[in-house]
């Protein structure tokens, strides 16, 4: 039964991601153009560091799947991509794992192919500290993600209906794992007071997980009889509120939900994110390609996003928060009823040279 729930996540989502690849509030984000901003690329860094963690570049795998033969064999492509790439890579929920070892090869696979590489093991808020040690210690992980999904919970027809003890259970498993943990929302994002919440428990990272990717509403959705919750598609905070709304919280936050190609990730960053993942976009050419086109089309991201820094005078990811933005639309509505101000985002550029320019000197 589980191993047909995850194989059904894949089919829904990998359906998902072919209707849904237009528009989301990522396009509300711009870029002021300054036309002798740019510099030579070979001063370019892709390398991101956060949180004792330490990256050589800012896009990673984000967590799909596990748990069946099929899902085991999109793992194990996932592996060889990161390994190819270099890029990081995070399983999908191993709580299938817990209930029937017997599956542990498709999640271990992850480690298997990619033996050097940066690979992040994923729990649910309910698991134990000695399930979250067994998790990491079967993919030798580098990271925990603890993933956090109530709206998914309520409309899965076998999901969870307690929620009390999620609290508590990130902090201790925060406080007895030997690797920094992370958590992550499925898709509907995490407000500010949830970050702010978070970084309290004594969580390192928090992964943004926005609405604009793949909706786990709309897919648990379409496994009910009925189909009758509908009137929950579109729930949650876009990435890019997410990241507008978690400005100063103290913590590291990763951005991942609707990412659909290197301008987004240069948005992300520019917005405060350390690291960008994808999840729905890469299994569509994975599944549809192959793993080498799969392989190519993130090598093609990295060096666009290393042409897209080179462009915006931006030596390391970390320098894109201190570009110009301009905030449009809904995204624009939403930070001013949140009481966050845009308007320095689009003068940054000019406050970060002033402050350089000696005391006097003419503008």
């Amino acid at each position: 039964m589980i191993g047909q729930r995850k194989d059904d996540h894949v089919r829904l989502a990998v359906e998902h991601q072919r209707e849904h690849s237009g528009r989301n509030q990522f396009d509300e984000v711009s870029f002021v153009h300054h036309g002798l901003a740019a510099i030579d690329r070979p001063d370019v860094s892709l390398a991101t560091s956060f949180a004792g963690i330490a990256w050589q570049v800012p896009l990673y795998i984000n967590a799909m799947t596990g748990g069946s033969t099929k899902t085991g064999v999109i793992n194990r492509n996932l592996a060889i991509a990161a390994r190819e790439t270099g890029v990081p890579l995070a399983s999908g929920s191993m709580s299938a794992y817990f209930k029937d070892p017997s599956c542990a090869d498709t999640f271990s696979v992850l480690r298997t192919e990619n033996p050097d590489g940066f690979v992040m093991a994923n729990i649910n808020a309910t698991a134990s500290v000695e399930k979250a040690q067994r998790a990491i210690g079967l993919l030798r992980a580098n990271a925990l993600q603890i993933h956090i999904n109530t709206v998914q919970e309520t409309v899965m027809p076998e999901g969870d209906r307690s929620f009390s003890s999620w609290v508590p259970q990130i902090e201790k498993i925060a406080a007895n794992v030997d690797v920094p943990v992370i958590v992550k929302e499925v898709g509907f994002g995490l407000s500010r007071e949830t970050v702010l919440t978070l970084r309290d428990l004594g969580v390192r990272v928090a992964d943004l997980g926005g609405r604009g990717g793949t909706d786990f509403a709309r897919i648990e959705n379409g496994r009910r009889d009925l189909a009758d919750y509908a009137f929950l598609d579109g729930w949650g905070l876009s990435t890019p509120a997410c990241l507008l709304d978690a400005q100063d919280v103290g913590i590291p936050v990763l951005a991942s939900g609707g990412v659909r190609n290197p301008l987004d990730v240069a948005r992300a960053l520019a917005l405060g994110a350390s690291g960008v993942g994808v999840s729905g976009g890469f299994l569509r050419t994975l599944l549809d390609e192959g793993v080498a086109a799969l392989i190519a089309q993130i090598s093609t991201w990295l060096d666009q996003l290393a042409a897209l820094q080179t462009m915006l005078g931006a030596r390391t990811p970390a320098e894109l928060a201190g570009r110009d933005l301009l905030i449009h639309g809904g995204l624009r509505s939403f930070c001013a009823d949140r009481g966050i101000e845009t308007g320095r985002l689009a003068v940054r550029s000019r406050s970060a040279k002033a402050a350089h320019e000696p005391t006097g000197s003419p503008r």
